[in-house]
């Protein structure tokens, strides 16, 4: 498919006039903390704003603190809405929001279409909100870049690892996990299972994780692999669920943000070390 894959969520998801948008986006970055390293790797909710945009801006805060020169963003989210074998690269162009368009890297996905589990398929991008919801705050966030847009199907983690190796790179490429966490348990319920998940996530231990406990379960459990190979640390920046914003308290869906960053330097472990417990978790303790 020539040509630019357009908005598919703007008006839903997210505000569709572009002065809004940036505003919002503005808005949740400006409430976030957002010191620390900058990350290689990030964690990020993919729901409708209201829900899980102060989430997601905890970790894209951090971006705009740290000022990096990420070129490149390697965009990783699960199939929604299209039945899909393995890893679906796109056929576009550029990918467009109300704040502009973003060009896919041609040359990256050129290079992982040489691996089996890796294919070309639009119909499986063009209805797809998870990895559309991150978009403008990367837009706001990062000067100018590329991106590598990927949608998960029936992919096993070792699939999708070997695809993160490829485009790993150097400190030009950015990794952005698009997953929320736990689905329709009630409020205390789902505050338990994603402390859970939020603990293996910082041991960067993804054998602990199961299927249930994050829809883009493939691919957390793939980047933490990749990141513990990499000798990486994740830290939690936030973590709540849709209880925590607009919605009832019977049904929630759990939203986290997380970064996963090089070992920090001996005085950022001693600060580290005098926090009595990460605050992001410490809410749900």
């Amino acid at each position: 498919m020539a040509g630019v894959r357009p908005p598919a969520v703007a008006g839903l998801f997210y505000p569709a006039d572009p002065h809004e948008l940036w505003g919002t986006v503005r808005e949740y970055l400006a409430a976030a903390r957002s010191a620390g390293p900058t990350p290689k790797a990030m964690v990020v909710p993919h729901a409708g704003y209201v829900y899980s945009g102060p989430v997601a801006a905890a970790a894209y805060g951090r971006l705009a603190a740290s000022g990096p020169a990420f070129s490149r963003v390697v965009l990783v989210g699960p199939a929604h809405r299209a039945a899909l074998r393995g890893v679906a690269a796109s056929g576009a162009e550029a990918f467009a929001t109300p704040l502009g368009r973003v060009p896919v890297d041609r040359s990256a996905t050129t290079l992982i279409l040489s691996l089996p589990q890796v294919g070309v398929d639009d119909e499986a991008h063009a209805p797809e909100h998870g990895l559309e919801v991150q978009l403008p705050f990367l837009q706001t966030v990062l000067a100018d870049f590329t991106l590598v847009p990927l949608v998960v199907g029936d992919a096993t983690p070792e699939e999708v690892d070997e695809v993160l190796e490829v485009l790993w790179d150097g400190p030009e490429t950015l990794v952005v996990v698009s997953t929320d966490l736990s689905h329709y348990l009630d409020y205390e319920a789902a505050r338990r299972l994603d402390l859970a998940t939020s603990r293996a996530i910082e041991a960067l231990r993804p054998e602990e994780i199961r299927p249930e406990q994050a829809c883009g379960w493939t691919g957390l459990v793939a980047l933490l692999a990749v990141a513990r190979r990499h000798g990486l640390r994740a830290r939690t920046l936030e973590l709540r669920n849709s209880g925590d914003a607009a919605g009832p308290r019977h049904m929630v869906v759990g939203y986290g943000a997380y970064v996963l960053e090089p070992p920090a330097s001996a005085r950022q472990e001693a600060e580290v070390a005098a926090e009595a417990v990460s605050p992001a978790l410490a809410v749900v303790e």
